[in-house]
């Protein structure tokens, strides 16, 4: 018996699998990291809610920020395809590991999914940028999720405790 094949489902399978072809994917991870010593929280942990009415996602970004002091938000990020990733759902992705870290809030932070893979289009660039194209897909299916627009990176620096 031969069935016969929804030309949608071979257009959309068809654009899903280009889109992961001809991109960039960023993969989250979602172990939590160690930080040492972490004794003194920032006083912004960049949310401007207050504590009482925080998100999971705001908790989960203020322990991640404890410690830590931000900086001079940037446009872009130095990204190598070794870079951690990790997403916090509803609220940002955080890029890097160790001493720096950068928070990424996006211009709609409420979207952010980590059941979502970014597909960044840079070309030859190793740079991770406020413009540059991006698009989501679903982890499971491959099927486009949606677009996303960065903000600029925050990094967020680990302080000794002799100099707070």
């Amino acid at each position: 018996m031969i069935r016969k094949i929804s030309p949608h489902l071979i257009l959309s399978s068809a654009i899903a699998a280009l889109a992961l072809m001809c991109a960039s994917p960023v993969f989250a991870d979602d172990a939590p990291e160690d930080n040492g010593s972490e004794d003194n929280a920032p006083e912004n942990n960049g949310s401007d809610q207050p504590s009482e009415e925080m998100t999971k996602g705001e908790e989960k970004l203020a322990r991640l920020l404890e410690g830590r002091v931000a900086g001079e938000p940037r446009d872009c990020i130095n990204d190598f395809r070794s870079t951690r990733m990790q997403t916090i759902d509803e609220t940002a992705y955080v890029y890097g590991r160790g001493k720096t870290i950068y928070v990424q809030r996006t211009r709609d932070p409420g979207d952010i999914d980590r059941d979502d893979v970014l597909v960044i289009q840079r070309f030859g660039s190793t740079q991770l940028c406020r413009l540059d194209f991006i698009t989501t897909v679903d982890r499971f299916s491959g099927f486009f999720t949606g677009g996303v627009q960065f903000d600029q990176f925050v990094p967020y620096t680990r302080v000794d405790e002799e100099q707070l």
